[in-house]
């Protein structure tokens, strides 16, 4: 079996240890280094909420402005599809003879336009 080690005692007596903060500081500046860097780091910190804040409220007013543009985007495509049916559309002369006949009331010749009359109500 091996035995116990056995702890040596220095002979000297030990010194007195100063109570005081629990990061005691080696010279007064560095508490005042602490100081500056704390506030430095404060500030740092305020302007970044602060541009985080801002920049996040742009972005959602440009989300906003793009869903408006998408919007009339879309408008005016359906529009632009619109007016391209109805070119194709003016192309036939079967559909130009109709319009004329309902918009401007324009027939050919010998064709004899007929009106439609309600019959009168009885009393």
């Amino acid at each position: 079996m091996i035995p116990k080690p056995v702890p040596v005692h220095n002979s000297r007596p030990q010194p007195q240890r100063r109570q005081s903060s629990p990061s005691p500081s080696p010279n007064p500046g560095a508490r005042k280094r602490l100081r500056l860097w704390m506030v430095f780091m404060a500030l740092f910190l305020a302007w970044a909420v602060y541009s985080f804040i801002n920049q996040s409220l742009q972005l959602s007013a440009k989300h906003e402005q793009l869903a408006e543009q998408q919007q009339k985007q879309a408008e005016t495509q359906a529009a632009l599809n619109q007016s391209q049916l109805e070119v194709k559309r003016l192309e036939d002369p079967e559909y130009i003879g109709q319009i004329a006949r309902k918009q401007y009331g324009m027939y050919l010749p010998g064709e004899k336009p007929i009106w439609a009359t309600e019959p009168p109500a009885n009393k």
